[in-house]
Order: structure tokens, then sequence, then C-alpha cells
């Protein structure tokens, strides 16, 4: 049987905070800065910070919640708690997916960006396609998977050793992409290419762009590390004032580099490589095969060893979270009993574990190239954004008692932002990508029903009533999507611009039947009974 008291509590505040900078700088600041640049050029700037923004109204209704239950893999419980079972679990495998791709995709960015190097032997490991979606060869797949073990084995003996691993690690990859960007604007800077439009031509304000790549560059990918450290909350000692802490940090110190990185990359390409404008840049190692261009082949070494570092520090902290998630999972009552095990000596969810690197090595064969899972990863990202303001909100009525070690202010104004903003990212990632992403949400309701059915269909209506906002959300906001401005490739039943504010509208809408149809769950009611508890051992 499963408890939280075999989880220890060994993650300090400093260690907290490298878990979270240490899932937010991985392969995205070797790639994000040249993808946002294709697809919005000098307007990439723009898109950062937005994408800052937003992720940071998200990140802190997270905070308060992450303080209020600091349970390990928290963010999937919390649906759960205000909603029932059925948003629990749709918000879980939302989360769950959005995360454990990200594993591989790590490997494979640190493979792919070995394949520029000068060498001849790391020619072979990336194939490029004529369509610019190239794949790993064999030997590059073969290098991903044991990279993939490698963060598999950092986790398998205990919390304590992947903290100290990954604070290391960390520091090395904060440093040397901020003196990436510091050297690269010292070096070379064009200020032409920041007049240079996407296409070619003048650079003209383009809002549609900027958004789109906000959501699918690998912005978001690039920021969600942030919910790292709510994931280890069971693990953190004094969650209440750590947690926010290591949020709060993380995302400020990464903003910081990001835009640092992406002004130096702007600056740094050869006006000749922009004949057809930053839409027509293509690169394989971006900032090294820079450094190169520039006969910095010292950068160029480090560049390349640190696509080893930061991939793979992110690689294992997202092997340490995703075993969490599951075994969150497995106390929400919808996964196998087997996988909520927790190891009686090193105090990790060792078979969750297991099960996460078979599903990675199942997305390392069948997706063998950073961007083919990229964009689909942020949709993805994006959904799990949505229900905890909505829960944040709803548990403010339903579990007024419960103790709050963090009361944010406001939080009917904050919550409702973040959650209009995060559904308007879920559009600007264009149609189809919000469609594909709302059916493999619904794909896995039959195991949900299964489970429903082993418990006898207990409360099954209040469950389901508890989780009709959400249905009907995911079906509102791919209709709206699929019939959008053509800017957002819809089909152009709603103009640019009133397309924004439509959405906007229905998410309001959606976000106050969300709270109004959170209800005194079974998991809260339970969580309650154990803060009372709690307090009144406190109290003799």
């Amino acid at each position: 049987m499963s408890s939280d008291s075999a989880i220890r509590r060994d993650v300090g505040p400093i260690a907290l905070m490298f878990t979270g900078l240490g899932s937010i700088i991985g392969s995205g600041w070797l790639f994000g800065a040249w993808r946002a640049a294709q697809l919005a050029g000098p307007g990439a700037v723009y898109a950062w910070i937005i994408g800052a923004l937003i992720v940071l109204f998200v990140a802190l209704t997270f905070a308060e919640l992450g303080a209020m239950f600091p349970e390990s893999g928290g963010a999937v419980r919390y649906g759960h708690y205000s909603h029932g079972s059925l948003v629990g679990f749709l918000s879980g495998w939302a989360a769950w997916i959005a995360i454990v791709a990200v594993i591989p995709v790590e490997a494979e960015a640190s493979v792919q960006y070995m394949s520029s190097w000068p060498w001849v032997w790391a020619h072979g490991l990336y194939l490029r396609a004529a369509n610019g979606q190239g794949e790993l060869s064999s030997a590059g797949l073969a290098i991903a998977a044991a990279l993939v073990v490698g963060y598999f084995l950092l986790n398998y003996w205990g919390v304590r050793l992947f903290a100290r691993a990954n604070s290391a690690i960390t520091f090395f990859k904060l440093i040397v992409p901020a003196g990436t960007a510091l050297v690269l604007m010292a070096t070379r800077f064009h200020t032409g290419n920041f007049r240079l439009g996407v296409h070619g031509g003048a650079q003209t304000l383009d809002p549609a762009a900027i958004l789109t790549a906000v959501a699918t560059s690998g912005i978001v990918f690039s920021y969600n590390g942030f919910q790292s450290p709510v994931n280890l909350a069971g693990e953190a000692r004094e969650p209440g004032r750590n947690i926010p802490l290591a949020i709060l940090a993380s995302i400020l110190l990464s903003t910081v580099v990001y835009l640092l990185l992406q002004v130096a990359f702007l600056g740094a390409v050869s006006p000749r490589a922009l004949a057809a404008g930053w839409a027509g840049l293509e690169y394989s190692s971006p900032f090294a095969q820079l450094a190169l261009a520039l006969n910095l082949n010292w950068l160029a070494l480090l560049l390349y060893a640190d696509a080893y570092m930061s991939p793979s520090g992110t690689g294992t902290t997202y092997t340490a979270t995703t075993a969490r998630m599951i075994y969150a999972m497995q106390r929400n009552g919808t996964a196998p009993a087997v996988l909520g095990r927790i190891h009686p000596r090193f105090g990790v969810p060792r078979p969750a574990m297991w099960f996460n690197l078979a599903v990675s090595f199942v997305f390392l064969f069948f997706f063998r190239g950073w961007g083919r899972l990229a964009a689909v990863i942020s949709v993805a990202t994006i959904i799990t954004y949505l229900i905890v303001p909505v829960s944040v909100l709803s548990l403010r009525h339903t579990a007024a008692g419960l103790h709050r070690p963090l009361r944010l202010p406001r939080l009917r104004l904050l919550s409702a932002t973040a959650f209009v903003l995060a559904t308007l990212m879920l559009y600007w990632a264009r149609w189809p990508y919000t469609g594909e992403i709302m059916l493999l949400l619904v794909l896995p309701m039959p195991l949900y029903l299964y489970y429903q059915a082993r418990e006898a269909w207990r409360d099954f209506g209040r469950h389901l009533r508890g989780s009709t906002w959400l249905l009907a959300y995911f079906a509102s906001i791919a209709l709206l999507s699929w019939a959008g401005s053509p800017q957002f490739a819809g089909h152009g039943y709603l103009a640019y611009g009133w397309d924004q504010l439509v959405v906007a509208l229905a998410a309001l809408g959606f976000f106050e039947w969300g709270v109004r149809s959170g209800w005194r769950t079974p998991a809260l009611v339970e969580a309650d009974a154990r803060g009372s508890a709690a307090a009144s051992g406190a109290g003799h």
C-alpha cells in the first residue's frame, strides 16, 4: 500500500529552484531561438516575453496548490480534489503525456546537436530530409536510448542523488547559455537583421506570427519546467515557503537567459544567410554552427558539450517528476496499484520509473526527430495549464477550512486571467494541432471507465457532473479553432481580431462554469480529515 509517509523530504530550497531551472533550460535554449526566429523574425523577442508572462500567471496558481497539497506528483491531484475523478484523470493524462514525451526528446536533442560536429563520425547520427523533417539514424537512436537509460539510473537510487546531480548540472548549463549570448553579441552583431522580415523585405510587426511562436516554437515547451518543483513538493522541506520561491526564481532567471540568447542569435546570423528571410534559415545545431562560422572553436566545443549537459539535466528532472505523476495517478485510483509502490530504502516509486522508461522508448523509436514532437508537446502542455486556475479558486469555496501556507491575493482576477491566457495560447497553436490534442485526451476514456467499474460506479454521476464543463470546453475550443481566422490556420468563419475576442469571452464563460462545478469530492473530504487530524495532533 502506497503512502506519502514513505516519501522522504530531502530536497532543500536551492535544490528545488535548480530543479525548476534544470527543467526549463533544456533543449529549448539550443533550438528555441532559431525556431522562434523562423516563425516571427525579430518579433521572437516579444514572443519570449509574452510566454514568460503567461506562464508566470499560471505558475502562481500552481504555487498556492503546491504549498497547500505538498504531495509527489501534486499537479495530477489538484483536479481530482476539486472536481472529481474524471477531471483528475483527464488533467493527469494530459500532464503525463506532455512531460513523459520530453524525456526522449531531450535525448534526441543531444544527438541531433552533435550531427554538425566537424568530425566525420558525427555526421551519420542524424539523417536530414528534403522536407526538413530529419530523423536519427540507427547509431543516433542507440546513443539517445543510452542517454534515456542514464537519466533513469540517476533517479533510481533516490531523490537525494538526483537533487545533488541535478544542482551541479544546472549550475553548469545556466552559465553556458548566458555566456554564449554575451560572447556572440561581443563578437558579431548585425543590427540590420532586426529590420528584416520573416519572408524577406522589411520587418513588420505580425502579432499572429508572434503569438503562434509563443505556442508552438518551443517557448511553452521550454518554460513548462516550472512544474517540476510542484511535482516534487512531497519531498521538499518547508513547501509553503520554498515552492513559490523556486517557481518564481526559476521563471525569472530563465527568462533573462532566453532573452539574451534570442537577441544574440538575431544579431549573430550572417546577412548572407538571410536571403530568403528568417523563415528560410536552416540549422541543425544553431548556436554551435554560429560559433564555428565566427571561428570561435572553443565556444563551439563548449556548446557541443552542453548539448549533452542541458538536455540531460532536463531529462533527468523529468524522469523524476513523471514517476511522481504516475504515483499520484495511482493514488487517484486510475492506475494499477503496483505503480504506487515506494522503495522502502530509497523512497522512490521504482515501478512507476520502469513504466515511464518503457513509454520513453516507445516515443523514442516512433518519433526520431526533435521537431516532430516539439509542437505537439507544446499544445499538450497548454492543456495542463487549464485545470489548476479553476481548481485553486473552486477550492477556496469547497475547502475553505484547509490550511493554506500560501494565500494569493486577488485570486479570482489572477486565476481568471491565467485561464483566459492559457485558452488563447491553445488557440494560437493553430488548427489542426488543437483538434488532435483534444482527440488524444479522450482516447484513454475506456481506461477510466474500467477503473470506475471496479469501484461499482461509486458517485459516478457526481464525478461526471463535475467534469461536464471541461468536456464541453474541449469540444468548443476545438470548434472555435477550426472556424477561426486563416492567420491561425482556421477556416475563416471568424475574422482576425474578432476571433481573439470570441475565444477570450468563451474562456471566461467556461472558467465561471468550471469554478461553480467544484464539489466536496471524496478525495477532498479525506484531505480535510487529514488536515484536521494533523492540526489536532499539533495542538496536543
